[in-house]
């Protein structure tokens, strides 16, 4: 354990940056890495504001961050695939290698993962982390620190694409403009749809999700949603609904969006339960699939974003020195309308 400089949420609705000792031991498998970038994600404000989620508490102290990219600058016994200077990003969850879910392939639903800042675990925004090389991914020349610190929120959205078993020239629907729905109607795209409907309350939002080609945008303050997708599809509905919100509101009539035959898919995580009309989906069909993190989705995105099809730099609002990180942190409970992606970049 060695003391280093991290950003520590010591309760709810208190951060600071202070040393804290964190483990620095490179053992087999294992790969040091200098971190770099770190993004802002949503579920780190919540700890921030409400001190929970669900059943993971913050009871003591904390350093937050899983979205990260960075250097490698050690590597342990038995590491083969990556070399000190490395330029990586990291996947935050790791599961234990012989649950039963990791052996199924369905690794993100293990009881067992330790993921980045969530309870009792600690995050990523300290200038140094630990980490097995199974989880972290070289990043190509092309691909900025920056870039793979969003691959971690972009590959929900491929979790979602995938999820959603898109054909070629589906429309979809995409609740939500924030940082996760963006990133969903962009997934959408790259897996074969030919436009994504994408519905918000936040026009600054919307306005950025519109610089995407095939990307069409709704305001929810304007337009009924559903006028907008039958006047689109001909009363037929969209092939696929991502619903990204997170809000109750959002399933209320939710069935009167899809096509007969189609699918939601749950990406957004309602705090509270939520009615569903099983009666409405029943009589369309609809399959109804879920989200919760990603599993084998990290080396696809990273070769989309290197391909050049999906461009995630549009979505990064503002950056943050690690010695203003509190800071990024408050901007981002604030909720600003034209923000979506705010990160900190943790080397100088």
């Amino acid at each position: 354990m060695t003391k280093m400089r991290a950003l520590v949420l010591e309760k709810q609705h208190e951060l600071k940056l202070r040393e804290i000792e964190l483990p620095t031991e490179v053992g087999p498998g294992m790969v040091k890495i200098k971190v770099h970038t770190v993004g802002v994600c949503g579920s780190d404000v919540h700890y921030y504001t409400h001190g929970r989620i669900g059943p993971f508490v913050v009871d003591a102290p904390m350093v937050l961050g899983h979205e990260a990219a960075g250097t490698v600058i050690e590597v342990g016994e038995g590491v083969t695939d990556l070399a000190v200077s490395d330029r990586v990003c990291m996947e935050p969850g790791v599961p234990d290698p012989n649950s039963r879910a990791a052996r199924l392939g369905l690794y993100n639903v293990d009881p067992a993962v330790t993921f980045w800042a969530t309870p009792p675990v600690h995050g990523v925004l300290t200038p140094y982390v630990v980490h097995p090389a199974t989880y972290t991914f070289r990043l190509p020349d092309n691909v900025s620190f920056a870039e793979g610190a969003m691959v971690e929120p972009f590959a929900v959205g491929m979790q979602a694409a995938s999820k959603a078993r898109i054909a070629p020239g589906d429309t979809a629907v995409v609740i939500g403009a924030g940082p996760i729905g963006t990133m969903v109607a962009l997934a959408a795209l790259a897996g074969g749809c030919a436009r994504v409907i994408v519905a918000d309350l936040a026009q600054p939002k919307l306005d950025i999700a519109a610089r995407y080609q095939g990307i069409i945008p709704v305001n929810v303050r304007d337009k009924a949603l559903v006028d907008e997708v039958n006047r689109l599809t001909g009363d037929w509905g969209a092939d696929v609904v991502f619903e990204c919100s997170g809000s109750p509101r959002a399933w209320e009539g939710i069935a009167a969006l899809a096509r007969p035959g189609g699918t939601i898919v749950a990406v957004g995580l309602p705090v509270d339960p939520v009615a569903v009309d099983i009666s409405s989906l029943s009589t369309k069909e609809l399959t109804i699939a879920s989200v919760f993190r990603y599993a084998h989705q990290y080396e696809r995105a990273i070769a989309l974003l290197a391909s050049g099809k999906v461009d995630l730099k549009p979505l990064i609002s503002a950056t943050f020195p690690f010695e203003r990180a509190v800071e990024a942190f408050d901007r981002a409970a604030e909720g600003r309308p034209a923000d979506v992606k705010l990160q900190i970049r943790v080397e100088a």
